[in-house]
């Protein structure tokens, strides 16, 4: 039987959403520690689970993969001290230079997601060549059936108003070399995070963004 996100670490993320000062956080540092546990205790199941289907992920520790709760506060207006959330990244290389996946445990918030975020400029022109490139061999992947129904279309923030330097503006893939982040996200209702099959259900979705990571990892290997 799989591990499961106990109803209790979403119960402390809302209370500390309520309470997000130190105070409360340190009067109430058991309640968290018993969250985090929780936490890698479903993500070394979920990894085990997608070793299945991509054998390097197996190499990744839970704890390392599993975000830092504080907040860098230094260079935001909001000045609270704690993520209200819980945040892991699996797979995604160093520097945000290769396609992974991510998993992202909030109430009323949770979302998988895979693909590269906020490449470097050198990493983001190789994978704009890649598209241009193989156009049809990206768009195929988009629109699998299967993949489509989970990740209808790619994130679009901070997208460029004009095709990049370097390409044609007639470029069939020009609205896709406009993208700075390659990302695709699924969100999770709070009931699919908790049910006692998340392990198994979050697998079969983030198996689907598969193919878009190996697409996007090609230059790099």
């Amino acid at each position: 039987m799989s591990a499961s996100i106990s109803s209790k670490t979403f119960d402390f993320l809302k209370k500390l959403n309520k309470n997000n000062n130190r105070e409360w956080f340190n009067e109430n540092k058991n309640l968290y520690i018993e969250s985090q546990e929780n936490i890698v205790t479903f993500l070394d199941d979920l990894i085990r689970e997608m070793s299945d289907f991509d054998e390097e992920l197996a190499k990744i520790d839970s704890k390392k993969a599993l975000f830092r709760i504080y907040r860098d506060t230094r260079f935001s207006k909001d000045k609270s001290p704690y993520k209200t959330n819980f945040g892991a990244s699996l797979g995604m290389g160093k520097g945000n230079q290769k396609g992974g996946y991510y998993l992202h445990l909030e109430p009323g918030k949770s979302f998988l997601a895979g693909g590269i975020y906020m490449p470097e400029s050198s990493v983001l022109k190789e994978v704009r060549k890649e598209i241009s490139l193989y156009g049809k061999d990206f768009l195929t992947i988009l629109n699998n059936k299967d993949f489509k129904k989970y990740f209808p279309e790619l994130d679009q923030d901070d997208k460029l108003k004009k095709v990049p330097q370097g390409f044609e503006k007639e470029d069939p893939m020009a609205e896709y070399l406009k993208l700075k982040n390659f990302i695709v996200i699924h969100h999770l209702k709070d009931e699919e995070v908790l049910n006692k099959s998340a392990v198994k259900n979050m697998t079969k979705i983030i198996k689907l963004m598969k193919p878009f990571n190996d697409f996007l990892n090609t230059p790099f290997n």
